[in-house]
């Protein structure tokens, strides 16, 4: 059951990692690039798992790449916020 479960996970991730590449590819937005790899390090996390057959309570080393996988997120959302706020609107 955890084989499919982690299957389903990884194929998750992965779908959205491309959804991600997709808008990347089509505005150049750095957000979405980072989305991506964000999503990518979390299949690549699960697939390890899976693989190797860890259990994830033993090994704590494995929770450092979802630490940074969700650190590059933040890291994305704050970046897209700051560089929104530096462009000034013009004032019509």
């Amino acid at each position: 059951m955890n084989d499919l479960i982690s299957g389903a996970l990884i194929l998750g991730f992965l779908v959205i990692a491309l959804f991600f590449l997709r808008f990347w590819r089509s505005t150049r937005d750095r957000l979405f690039a980072i989305f991506a790899l964000s999503f990518s390090l979390m299949a690549v996390n699960r697939l390890i798992l899976a693989i190797v057959k860890l259990p994830e309570d033993d090994y704590p080393y494995v929770y450092l790449v979802r630490l940074v996988a969700n650190a590059l997120i933040i890291y994305a959302v704050i970046d897209k916020n700051r560089a929104h706020k530096a462009t000034p609107r013009p004032i019509l």
